[in-house]
């Protein structure tokens, strides 16, 4: 008999409710670059979106020390392979 954590249901929500949060992850430090940084440009919001649960992380702490759109490009291009 399977237990609940290896239904298929409960993996699928489990799944579900991760990518929920790290939607949410991805919109809160998008709006949190565009306040801080002026507009940030689709091409950087869309690598944002790519990035790993560890990486939005990373990019959460380091966005107060990020002064420019060029700074974030940095950030990106050094931290994200």
């Amino acid at each position: 008999m399977l237990t609940m954590q290896e239904s298929v249901v409960y993996q699928k929500i489990i799944r579900e409710g991760l990518e929920q949060g790290r939607r949410y992850e991805v919109k809160l430090i998008v709006r949190q670059l565009q306040r801080h940084l002026g507009k940030v440009s689709t091409e950087i919001q869309n690598q944002i979106v790519d990035l790993s649960f560890t990486q939005l992380e990373d990019l959460g702490e380091a966005l107060l020390d990020l002064k420019t759109e060029a700074d974030l490009r940095t950030w990106l291009s050094e931290n994200c392979d």
